[in-house]
């Protein structure tokens, strides 16, 4: 059951749960990324050849946003897991998985669905966002579950 975050006696050990989550949930996610980006780079060079394409622009002054986009969501989907952590059914990774798909399907393909439909990306790259998207949802879904059960 999912207790709201306003609650009087409780809600310092909300917050600080959502906090904990969060801040573990941020920095895996981050290691994530970066094993993501290498491991794409090494493993599907074609892929990575994509990121050449002009609709791709490396800016050094933005390149730190590719950084802070783990942590935002680290904190994001901690906040979530508490407010939706009651509606799941199942053991551990069960619930993981079905938090994974939630957050793919509510936020992620709706996403994937206008870039590929707004910029010059292939299937192939927004393919790959969307499973990434659902990877970084599962691992921060179990981080949750196991820090904010």
């Amino acid at each position: 059951r999912s207790t709201p975050l306003y609650s009087s006696a409780a809600s310092d050990v909300y917050k600080r749960q959502i906090l904990i989550s969060g801040f573990v949930s941020a920095i895996t996610l981050l290691i994530l990324s970066i094993l993501a980006l290498y491991l794409t780079i090494l493993l599907f060079p074609s892929i990575a050849l994509e990121y050449y394409d002009p609709a791709f622009q490396s800016n050094s002054e933005r390149d730190f946003l590719y950084y802070i986009h783990p942590v935002i969501l680290g904190f994001a989907l901690a906040w979530f897991w508490e407010r939706f952590k009651g509606m799941l059914k199942g053991g551990f990774t069960m619930r993981g998985i079905e938090f994974g798909i939630i957050y793919s399907l509510v936020a992620t393909l709706p996403s994937m669905w206008i870039i590929f439909s707004a910029m010059n990306v292939s299937l192939t790259i927004v393919f790959t966002w969307f499973l990434y998207g659902f990877v970084q949802a599962l691992v921060a879904g179990l981080i949750c579950e196991k820090m904010n059960p």
